[in-house]
């Protein structure tokens, strides 16, 4: 005989709007609240101070949209290979995948015709450059998907390289030259961020690691703390070096303000390794949304450096 919370839980989904239920399932299994990582596709023009005309917007629309898509296809494959792993985990055994809700086989095509999707249209619509570089994205995150999330720091640096992927291929579409500095600061922001999860992980999980994440086992928090303190120091010299590149006060301008968004940028750095070395810094969305102070310094930092792009 069932009992009580079963029963209630039986009558839910017999009930309910069973057809929705798939869909609704496979939404969340694309991961909407992480579509924000996909604004970084006007890291870019914005820091070249590109973004200044509808046509612009509207290819950066349409960018931000086919790597939404893509980024969706495989969060869908994703979990449905970690389905039974993500079972012991205590947040991600509700996702629709692990769960139940969403079959399988329904995650693993549908996770394929958005990528095929994605790949085609990207081939019709964009030029060659921007989309081999949202190709490569796809068979680089299957590649992760299927082995190189066991390889000890390959997987550390293909996660990296996704989000370089994401503030590079603005640019690739509108042809924008990429700073060296650019590249530097935002790959290392990046390893920051995801050195920072995993250590978060391997602090929160200890004691059942190896079942979440089987490679957790084969880093320490150590060396994990290690990478996303040489990541941050790095991304802070790459950030003040880029801003300094620039010179003095621009003509025009009331003060320096890309060298006073340093400031902002290395606070928001420390601000950030707060969450790191607590151990909670698990889901970087989480932290800058949820994070008012982080939230101000942010604002903050966007403030200066939009003048400084403006020449205000």
């Amino acid at each position: 005989m069932l009992d009580k919370p079963a029963v209630v839980r039986h009558r839910r989904y017999a009930d309910g709007p069973r057809a929705l239920a798939v869909p609704l399932g496979l939404l969340r299994t694309a991961r909407p609240r992480q579509w924000v990582k996909n604004l970084l596709v006007v890291a870019a023009p914005v820091a070249a101070g590109q973004l200044v005309s509808w046509h612009t917007a509207a290819r950066l629309a349409l960018v931000f949209g086919l790597f939404t898509a893509a980024a969706s296809a495989v969060y869908l494959v994703n979990d449905a290979r970690d389905a039974v792993a993500d079972r012991a985990h205590p947040v991600k055994c509700r996702r629709p995948v692990a769960v139940g809700l969403v079959p399988v086989p329904l995650a693993y095509t549908a996770g394929g015709a958005l990528g095929l999707g994605a790949a085609l249209a990207s081939a019709a619509l964009c030029n060659p450059m921007t989309a081999a570089l949202l190709i490569a994205y796809l068979v680089m995150q299957c590649a992760y998907c299927l082995r190189l999330k066991h390889v000890l720091v390959v997987d550390l640096a293909v996660v990296t390289t996704g989000f370089l992927m994401r503030a590079m291929i603005g640019g690739v579409a509108l042809g924008i030259p990429l700073s060296r500095w650019f590249l530097i600061t935002t790959g290392f922001g990046a390893l920051f961020m995801v050195a920072a999860k995993r250590y978060s992980e391997a602090v929160q999980m200890e004691s059942a690691r190896g079942a979440t994440r089987a490679l957790l086992t084969q880093y320490t928090t150590g060396y994990l703390r290690f990478v996303w303190q040489l990541a941050a120091g790095v991304a802070v010299l790459g950030y003040c070096l880029w801003a300094l590149e620039s010179g003095g006060v621009a003509n025009g301008s009331l003060l320096p303000w890309r060298q006073l968004s340093m400031i902002a940028f290395i606070l928001a750095v420390l601000r950030y390794a707060v969450f790191a070395d607590r151990g909670a810094a698990g889901a970087p969305e989480d932290v800058v949304l949820r994070d008012r102070p982080l939230a101000v310094i942010g604002l903050a930092w966007a403030a200066m450096y939009g003048m400084a792009v403006t020449d205000l």
